[in-house]
């Protein structure tokens, strides 16, 4: 029993969740003429149709349409809410025909209210009809994006192309036009209400007739978005735009009601004028045109060049203004037209009096009027006139930029320039890297009304740079105001640096103009934008500006005020960390000098540092004082403003700004300022301080002690210009103090620094007997350890008789005249002069001149960079007797560079009747190229100028020429003299420089006489060969004998021919064997049969001996000669008293050095040559060696 009661009890549960599940039946009915949907985007959801007996039956569906006017029952089946799982679509139709529109009004039926539903209706009409919907409801429509407040969302789409429009109920918008394929939506919450949305109806055309005067045109035009409306005249229509032209009265017919509300009108007029009229000459309106539209009047007024206009307005005039005017008449006129149509454009609104405008090139001039506004008949008057104008030339360097430019709204004047070969005009032109280019102003005072700004960029970001910025571009428009702009970059970790000349630079107040009108300021650019490091005036304590990575730097002039700048200098500085650095030279004496942070009284940048290098004079106290300063509040805990004061060779100091700075302190320093990450939305950094500088007030005291230095004086000179500077000689002040040879002094110095007083020596030496005068070293002399400045130079006074000479020589061995093209260099600098009289010259170490010496007292000073560094001794001094010239120079030219040769005292002149003279002594195997780059010849009162050349040991010379003669380039071979005298001038001096260029003496002349001599040779000895081999082959024939008439008969081997000549018979022979004598001489012991028949007879021309009957007579005596030298023989050595000789380099051989010269005493040798009594003397072969030589005697300067 209790088993039949809990079944029945969970079927009763389960048929009740079943009936949950099902959900409730809901019956519906679509009026006509509407389309209905319902749908689910659940998945597990569906809307069921129940139909059959006892409504058994159902269809079920995701999305089900409903016939209109069709009852149905149906069923929502969804375990979510229905109004949260399920919506509902109804959607109409209206079509509209050009007079009517079916249905006429558009009602939301109250179907499914427990649904969300979305209304659509969606409407028909023919092409370019507009049908007007009539809103009904709560006031209208309101624009919004957001959700409604009432449940009821309506979305209009006013033609099939535009977009769709959000608006809520309650709004001021009653009424909206749309077109055909338009669509009205309206999107409903859940039990909310409609009712009737909307009354559709086409809009009806409008007809109107217009007349448009002459010389005007009209333009009606609507904007794409405004409702559509066509406008037609003669059967012509547009639903844009229409252009109507001046002509008879014209119908136009618009298919809206209320054209005006669609369409503007734009009236255009034109005016022409010439130089002297414009016609019409006044600017007239019919105001009855179009007056209910929204009108915009145009009057293009044409002018020649150089035309001004002047457009004058009645009462109530016009008043310029940026803003629009109130009562909506606006007037725009455009000025100045360039050849693309454009120009100056202003806006005005009508004012309170008349007024006139002074307009140049064509202009426009616009009026807009709005709707319903009546317009007087005559809106102004238009004349014309030429006008003056003004024109400049350009020119500045690469890298220049130049903007010449006005205020847009100030008065009327054009800058004009050519580009592409038109000209264009504008208030502003940019001009960049201008090369002569014709700048021209339309009005007559352009400097009134422009400015000029001239812009130079210098990157020194990829390579190092330094160079004086200061260019052309200064010269150029001086009656403007100008801006001078320098744009300057290095590369990101190094700074760029600006040097300015003394007495440097003051900073003033941002903004702030300088006394001379010259203003300077100096800007960087950080991450965070640009920084003002400051602002500058001529005159102050501010040496050098150091700006990390680019900046800009500004010189601004006015027109009025001529053109002085600053001689600064721009360079690639180091590298650094600092935003900024500022160098300062604080004065001597009583001083106070203020100093500001960059963007003072603006912030100083976040994070950023600057830094402040202070010179303190010697013997000045400074003392640090805030004026003014603000804190920043720091992001970061534990961060906070920092100020560091940095000293050679001490520790870093650091204060907060709130702290007490350093007071009466000397000695150079440093400060630098480091922000930290401030809250910008509260007071940054910023810090105005004054340095102020005293004398410290302790003197220097010296004595100085030359009682032991006879010779020695030293002299203390006030050079500076700093009127604290005290020096004293025992208590008394003076500006120039001599402590003499020998003296003693007690010295004080008081606030002098040392550059300002310079420090020399003078040491005399004398010599009067130059056998008997000590050598002397020049060496830096022994000064008291208490002279605080350092040594600036020596002098050495000499002084000599007249019998003597001073000899200069350097201790590195040579010396080096300093003249244009070999500049001292080298870390010893001596000047020479005549003591009572002219300079002799400026000298250094190491160069081609090995003595100097000089016939009259002379003076030498020593400089060096640091004398007590230097170390050795500046010039060795020696005495000998007299020269005849004044000054001589002793030289080896340079073999591998010109050597230039300057005479005394130049580039000024000799003094009258000196005489100079160098020896130079040539390297073997070199020649000289001697020329005279630059002489300069005076008129001679008395005698005159001479310039000598004579090569050493040689009496002729090879140049001597006065000052009326030309002096020519000369080669000299071998070492030389050059003496050079100078006149007593009337009128300008005498002096020179000669210019010596050693050149390789050429060895082919020596090469080519030694061949020819070789080969004269050769062709002499092998025709005495053939001829010694002749005569002896004519004494190789068989003896024969001879037969003499009345006389004995004798053989030739007899001795019977006695000799008168001498009693040495040494050279008579009993018989000679020839061919014993001479067949080891011949190849072929057979030699004689080998001869031809003609020569082994009897042979003529020989001597045989006669053995026939001689008459009983006397052999005769044959009287024989002494040998005598035979003429035209050959001759080949010399005598030893004729050709040996000591050994002399060079020395000429006379007439033995033709090659055909013969000697006397050649006879036969052995071998068909010769002997002499004598030693060979050989013949010199080589060209080379015939040249004269020098002798290698030392020239005195006697026989100079």
């Amino acid at each position: 029993m209790r088993y039949h009661r809990s079944g029945a009890l969970w079927g009763f549960v389960l048929l009740a969740v079943l009936r949950a599940t099902d959900g409730q039946d809901t019956v519906v009915r679509p009026d006509s003429g509407s389309t209905v949907t319902i749908s689910t985007d659940q998945s597990e959801c569906s809307v069921c149709v129940v139909t059959g007996v006892n409504a058994t039956e159902t269809t079920c569906h995701q999305s089900l349409p409903l016939t209109p006017e069709q009852e149905v029952r149906l069923q929502f089946k969804c375990s979510k809410p229905t109004e949260e799982a399920f919506s509902a679509s109804i959607t109409h139709t209206i079509d509209c025909s050009k007079d009517s529109c079916s249905p006429s009004s558009a009602e939301a039926q109250d179907l499914l209210p427990e649904l969300p539903r979305t209304y659509v209706w969606e409407l028909s009409a023919p092409p370019k009809t507009t049908v007007r919907l009539d809103l009904h409801g709560n006031g209208g429509l309101a624009t919004s994006t957001d959700p409604c407040p009432d449940g009821v969302q309506v979305s209009v789409s006013k033609s099939e192309s535009d977009p769709e429009e959000r608006f809520c109920r309650g709004g001021p918008t009653v009424a909206l036009d749309v077109k055909n394929k338009a669509a009205v939506k309206l999107k409903v919450n859940p039990k909310a209400t409609v009712g009737p949305v909307f009354m559709a109806a086409p809009l009806k055309g409008r007809t109107m007739e217009v007349t448009v005067g002459a010389g005007t045109e009209v333009v009606l035009s609507r904007k794409p978005s405004d409702p559509e409306c066509e406008v037609c005249s003669g059967g012509d229509c547009s639903d844009t735009e229409k252009t109507l032209t001046s002509g008879a009265k014209t119908t136009l017919e618009f298919s809206c009601s209320n054209p005006q509300d669609v369409y503007a009108a734009k009236i255009a007029n034109t005016i022409a004028c010439t130089k002297t009229s414009c016609t019409p000459d006044a600017a007239g309106v019919d105001p009855e045109l179009f007056k209910g539209f929204k009108r915009t009047l145009t009057w293009d007024i044409s002018s020649p060049p150089k035309t001004v206009l002047t457009l004058e307005f009645p009462a109530p005039g016009l008043e310029e203004t940026p803003a629009s005017c109130p009562d909506g008449f606006q007037y725009s006129i455009s000025s100045g037209k360039s050849s693309d149509g454009t120009g100056k454009k202003r806006s005005y609104c009508r004012g309170s009096s008349p007024s006139s405008l002074s307009l140049a090139g064509g202009t426009d001039v616009m009026l807009e009027v709005p709707k319903d506004q009546d317009l007087p008949q005559t809106q102004f008057t238009a004349k014309a006139a030429e006008r003056g104008s003004r024109m400049l030339s350009v020119s500045t360097d690469p890298d220049t930029k130049i903007t010449i430019s006005r205020d847009p709204l100030g008065p009327d004047c054009d800058v004009c320039v050519v580009e592409n070969s038109k000209q264009k005009c504008s208030h502003k032109q940019v001009m960049r890297d201008p090369r002569n280019v014709s700048v021209e102003f339309s009005c007559k005072t352009p400097q009134d009304f422009f400015t000029v700004d001239i812009i130079r960029d210098i990157d020194c970001a990829k390579t190092s740079c330094s160079s004086d910025i200061l260019k052309n571009e200064f010269s150029v428009f001086p009656e403007f105001n100008r801006t001078f702009i320098w744009d300057l970059k290095v590369d990101s970790t190094h700074a760029f640096q600006l040097d300015f000349p003394e007495p440097g630079m003051r900073q003033v107040p941002n903004k702030h103009t300088c006394p001379d009108e010259h203003t300077y300021s100096v800007v960087t650019y950080l991450r965070t934008g640009p920084a003002s490091i400051g602002t500058f005036c001529k005159g102050g304590t501010v040496s050098s500006v150091l700006v990390r990575y680019k900046g800009r730097m500004f010189l601004q002039v006015p027109g009025d005020r001529k053109l002085d700048p600053v001689d600064f200098k721009f360079s690639h500085g180091p590298q650094t960390e600092m935003v900024a650095i500022l160098k300062v030279n604080l004065p001597r004496g009583l001083s106070n000098t203020t100093f500001i942070t960059p963007n003072y009284p603006g912030d100083f940048p976040d994070t950023e540092e600057m830094q402040w290098d202070f010179v303190v004079p010697g013997m000045h106290n400074y003392t640090m004082s805030f004026t003014d300063y603000t804190l920043p509040e720091c992001l970061d805990d534990g961060e906070d403003v920092v100020l560091e004061y940095h000293k050679a060779d001490k520790k870093v100091t650091k204060f907060s700004l709130t702290d007490p700075q350093p007071k009466h302190q000397q000695g150079n320093f440093k400060m630098v300022l480091k922000n930290c990450a401030t809250n910008r939305t509260l007071q940054g950094l910023t810090l105005n301080f004054r340095v102020s500088v005293m004398r410290s007030g302790h003197p220097v005291l010296c004595t100085v002690d030359l009682s032991k230095q006879q010779a020695l004086s030293v002299q203390l000179e006030k050079v500076g210009s700093d009127p604290y500077c005290e020096m004293t000689i025992d208590s008394k002040h003076q500006k120039k103090i001599n402590v003499a040879s020998g003296s003693k002094a007690s010295l004080s110095f008081l606030d002098c620094p040392n550059e300002d007083v310079q420090l020399t020596t003078t040491e005399v030496i004398e010599c009067y007997n130059s056998s008997t005068c000590p050598d002397h070293i020049l060496t830096v002399p022994k000064l008291d350890s208490c002279l605080p400045m350092p040594l600036h130079s020596a002098n050495w006074r000499i002084f000599i008789s007249q019998d003597s000479t001073v000899d200069l020589v350097s201790p590195t061995g040579t010396l080096r005249q300093a003249l244009p093209g070999q500049k001292c260099t080298g870390p010893v600098f001596l000047h020479v002069k005549e003591t009572e009289g002219e300079s002799v010259g400026d000298y250094c170490f190491n160069g081609p001149i090995q003595k100097v010496q000089a016939h009259t007292n002379i003076s030498v000073t020593a400089k060096t960079k640091d004398f007590k560094k230097f170390k050795g001794h500046f010039l060795n001094v020696s005495f000998s007797p007299e020269i005849t010239e004044t000054i001589i120079y002793r030289v080896t030219p340079n073999t591998k560079a010109p050597t230039l040769l300057g005479t005394p005292n130049w580039p000024r002149g000799m003094s009258p009747f000196s005489t100079v003279s160098w020896i130079l002594t040539l390297p073997r195997s070199y020649q000289a190229l001697l020329h005279f780059p630059n002489v300069s010849q005076p008129k001679c009162a008395d005698r005159h100028t001479n310039i000598r050349v004579k090569m050493l040991g040689y009496e002729e010379e090879l140049m001597s020429r006065r000052e009326d003669e030309t002096i020519d380039k000369l080669t000299v071979p071998y070492s030389f003299y050059l003496n050079m005298s100078n006149c007593i001038p009337e009128e300008g001096d005498f002096g020179a420089v000669a210019k010596i260029v050693l050149q390789k003496k050429s060895n082919l002349l020596a090469i080519l006489l030694g061949i020819a001599a070789a080969l004269l040779l050769l062709i002499i000895v092998l025709v005495v060969v053939c001829v010694v081999i002749k005569k002896k082959k004519q004494k190789m024939s068989t003896e024969s004998s001879i037969y003499m008439g009345k006389g004995n008969i004798f053989r030739p081997n007899d001795r019977t021919f006695s000799k008168a000549r001498s009693d040495n018979e040494s050279h008579v022979y009993a018989s000679i064997d020839e061919t014993m004598i001479y067949g080891h001489l011949l190849g072929d012991t057979s030699y004689a049969d080998s001869l031809s028949d003609q020569y082994k007879g009897i042979q003529s021309d020989s001597y045989h001996t006669f053995t026939g009957p001689a008459d009983g007579a006397a052999l005769p005596t044959i009287q024989e000669p002494d040998a005598e030298p035979e003429l035209d023989q050959y001759r080949g050595f010399l005598e030893p008293s004729e050709t040996f000789i000591p050994s002399r380099p060079r020395t000429p051989i006379d007439r033995q050095d033709s090659l055909g010269f013969q000697d006397r005493r050649m006879v036969d040798n052995e071998l068909y040559t010769f002997k002499s009594t004598g030693d060979f003397n050989t013949i010199r072969l080589s060209a080379a060696d015939l040249e004269p030589q020098p002798p290698i005697d030392t020239v005195t300067e006697e026989e100079l």
